[in-house]
């Protein structure tokens, strides 16, 4: 434990130079969870326990520890973590470049939700908001995840051009109309049992799976209506592709071309993101959090 010890030392000292804390212990805690980060070079807190001095002798009792800190309403992770974030996209603010974000769920342990808002650029999503809640399912209604957008919306004020890309569980009215009301662009995958009317025969409503174009090719309806109780104007690109198991179908308020397909495609690495926190760096599988705030 020297190693550890000289660590822990290092650490205390510097966060007391910099931190106000209500309370000392509050600094002690955090310092052990820096100390334990650097020395397992794991995020995952189930494999800190090695590297902290503690008088707890049971594992659960390390767990609950840092379940506090992490509750903790005066730890607030968004005042340190956005400005950063922030910081390394406003050149394309300043450039008046459109910023790519994605949304997307994932399920934990059949118990907790959690939804990533991240920012697409080289291939990558880094992550801007989040939000877990206990909630059995990977599939959310709009006014669960409505506060999470409204953040963003507030941090992104200087952003003009600012497109949502979301795949077919985020397909509704009430998104897009947030959309609309916000002035964001988006681009959004229906489920192929969406409703759309307006083409072929007017009147008549056909499931996006009756409107996919032969393998290999793609089509494009413009100023077509989605949904029977909404019949929301937008554009929709299709394309069957060979060795996929679903076809696209991509609705957008931009008038569709091969472009949309490109476009909608970006929103793929935040997949990648959810592998890398589930069961990659973060470990977040093996870990014994059970918290959705955690």
């Amino acid at each position: 434990m020297k190693t550890e010890n000289r660590i822990f030392s290092q650490v205390y000292s510097y966060l007391e130079q910099g931190s106000r804390f209500v309370d000392k212990r509050h600094l002690t805690v955090l310092s052990w969870m820096v100390t334990a980060l650097l020395s397992s070079q794991s995020l995952n807190q189930a494999r800190w326990e090695p590297f902290v001095q503690s008088r707890a002798e049971q594992a659960n009792s390390y767990q609950r520890r840092w379940n506090r800190f992490c509750q903790n309403g005066r730890v607030a992770v968004e005042k340190i973590y956005i400005p950063l974030i922030l910081k390394a996209i406003e050149t394309w603010k300043e450039k008046g470049e459109r910023l790519y974000l994605a949304i997307d769920t994932t399920l934990l342990w059949n118990q907790y939700c959690f939804v990533y808002l991240a920012v697409v650029c080289g291939g990558r999503a880094v992550p801007l908001m989040w939000m877990g809640l206990e909630h059995g399912s990977a599939s959310l209604a709009f006014e669960k995840y409505e506060p999470l957008l409204d953040r963003a919306k507030g941090y992104l004020q200087g952003f003009e051009n600012v497109m949502l890309l979301a795949d077919r569980g985020f397909a509704n009215q009430q998104l897009i109309q947030w959309l609309r009301k916000n002035t964001w662009h988006w681009c959004l995958r229906l489920p192929c049992d969406t409703l759309i009317y307006g083409v072929r025969r007017r009147g008549f409503g056909y499931e996006v799976r009756e409107l996919y174009p032969p393998k290999r090719q793609a089509c494009f309806y413009r100023n077509v209506q989605v949904w029977q109780e909404a019949r929301i104007t937008a554009h929709l690109a299709l394309a069957s592709v060979p060795g996929v198991k679903d076809n696209w179908a991509i609705l957008s308020h931009e008038p569709p071309t091969l472009d949309t397909f490109w476009q909608y495609g970006l929103r793929f690495p935040i997949e990648h993101l959810f592998l890398d926190s589930k069961s990659g760096v973060f470990d977040w599988e093996h870990s014994r959090v059970r918290s959705a705030a955690c």
